[in-house]
């Protein structure tokens, strides 16, 4: 089968399933991953001749696809904030919305310490694929980071993230509902706990549902801020002075998420939209 007949082979089979754009987002990972063509390729060599084995592996690829398994899981790899990371289905895949959490860190770091020589303290609570704390570690100098999950077989892909990228984080396996201390003060915590709850499945994808872990995404409908009510509690005693807690937040209670920061004393409480116009950050200090 030739490149320009295997793009047309992907459409028909995948049509049903998915809109034109992402068929076309999956065929460029495909060749870029299977075949090391690129998008121009496409264009310059439209009668590339794929191998049989190939083109067995496509086709099964194809095949998973219909049955909406996540190409990154297929793939086993995604890229966030610039950065390659492996995934699995022990962990969250990575999204847009968590990149401009990292970004707004990133952007408030500079205004928290002007002092160079200070190393600052973060910790980021929930970590799952490692994305958060090895971004930041890759675009800030000067800091210690660490990461927290209660899953051993996210913390194992984190890890094995962590040496991709080749940053120090040190990770620690907790249940952070079961957690009363922390290691040390922190100039940042920075959390993107599970928020969805239980009424909202409706709105999730097949995709998401039936492949990635309900440990990382969902909530009880009855106490949905129970992850922020606790990293809210712990940050109250493990925040230095004049440091910052960052939360990724559920869209449709981010008014809930502020009146529970100010209820428990905290300040200059600032509450974000993503790009796509949904309140989706929280900041907060002491």
């Amino acid at each position: 089968m030739t490149l320009k007949n295997f793009r047309v082979f992907l459409t028909e089979q995948l049509s049903t399933i998915y809109p034109k754009t992402e068929i076309e987002s999956f065929f460029f990972l495909l060749i870029d991953e299977k075949l090391n063509l690129q998008r121009i390729d496409t264009v310059l060599k439209p009668d590339f001749l794929i191998t049989d084995e190939i083109l067995s592996e496509l086709k099964d690829i194809t095949k998973r696809l219909f049955n909406e398994e996540p190409i990154q899981y297929i793939l086993g790899n995604t890229e966030f904030y610039g950065l390659p990371f492996l995934v699995n289905n022990s962990t969250l895949i990575p999204r847009p919305e968590t990149e401009e959490l990292v970004e707004w860190v990133i952007n408030e770091v500079a205004k928290l310490h002007n002092n160079k020589t200070k190393k600052l303290q973060i910790i980021d609570i929930g970590t799952g694929s490692g994305c958060i704390p090895i971004s930041l570690a890759k675009n800030l100098n000067n800091v210690s980071i660490s990461a927290i999950d209660v899953s051993t077989e996210a913390l194992k892909t984190a890890k094995e993230n962590a040496v991709l990228n080749k940053v120090k984080i040190n990770f620690l396996e907790k249940d952070i509902l079961q957690t009363d201390k922390l290691p040390k003060k922190y100039d940042i915590i920075i959390s993107n706990p599970p928020y969805v709850r239980e009424l909202e499945k409706v709105e999730i994808k097949n995709n998401v549902l039936d492949n990635e872990p309900h440990l990382a995404l969902f909530v009880d409908d009855d106490n949905p801020l129970i992850f922020y009510s606790k990293i809210a509690d712990l940050a109250k005693n493990y925040l230095k002075e004049n440091g910052l807690l960052f939360f990724e937040i559920n869209q449709y209670l981010g008014q809930e998420t502020v009146t529970m920061l100010d209820q428990k004393g905290f300040k200059n409480i600032n509450l974000k939209k993503d790009l796509f116009g949904n309140e989706r950050m929280i900041k907060a200090s002491m």
